[in-house]
């Protein structure tokens, strides 16, 4: 996949399209974060995971060489995927922390509660970048690097961006209890 964000990189360049070029930059820079995790905290992520968030970058850098423009359900997939994500990085986060603090209790239900207002808050934060970026652009007379269509659109995000959040509140626990764990001791580690 990261060989796929270079070619897509050199269209970019090939085509002088700024839109393809930082955001198969940027997404082929998100691969190397659970490196990054790994050998800075050294918590190791399942390949699951690692294949997880490649897939949803990954996605989002093929689409702006076409199919967000053709195929009408790209989008939304690739904002339920990226918002599993996110999710997922919350989820594990908060979960480590209720469980390593005695002081913290989150009940379960609550727990799906945060893990939807964590998605639609990121998701809310999303579309005010790519209106803000979008509206700098017609302003300065640049290219987009991302596209905001209008209110219906960023509404049918966020609906996305829940479907991905509530896939993570239901298997959350069932999925990512190893990376739970692996936080839970970081924290441990770093009291001592």
């Amino acid at each position: 996949m990261r060989v796929f964000m270079l070619l897509g990189l050199g269209i970019g360049f090939y085509t002088g399209d700024t839109g393809i070029i930082v955001n198969s930059l940027v997404s082929f820079s998100v691969t190397f974060v659970p490196a990054l995790i790994e050998r800075d905290y050294g918590i190791e992520m399942n390949p699951l995971l690692v294949l997880w968030l490649t897939s949803a970058v990954f996605l989002h850098a093929a689409g702006t060489l076409g199919p967000y423009g053709t195929v009408w359900w790209w989008d939304h997939l690739t904002h339920t995927l990226s918002s599993s994500v996110v999710a997922g990085a919350g989820y594990a986060t908060i979960r480590a922390i209720d469980e390593h603090y005695e002081q913290i209790h989150l009940p379960s239900k609550l727990f799906f509660i945060f893990i939807l207002l964590f998605v639609v808050a990121f998701g809310v934060v999303w579309e005010l970048l790519e209106f803000g970026i979008s509206g700098a652009a017609e302003i300065l007379g640049g290219e987009t690097v991302l596209t905001q269509y209008g209110l219906e659109d960023t509404m049918k995000d966020l609906i996305f961006d829940i479907s991905g959040g509530l896939v993570v509140a239901l298997f959350g626990e069932v999925y990512l209890t190893d990376t739970v764990e692996q936080i839970k001791q970081k924290l441990i580690e770093t009291e001592l």
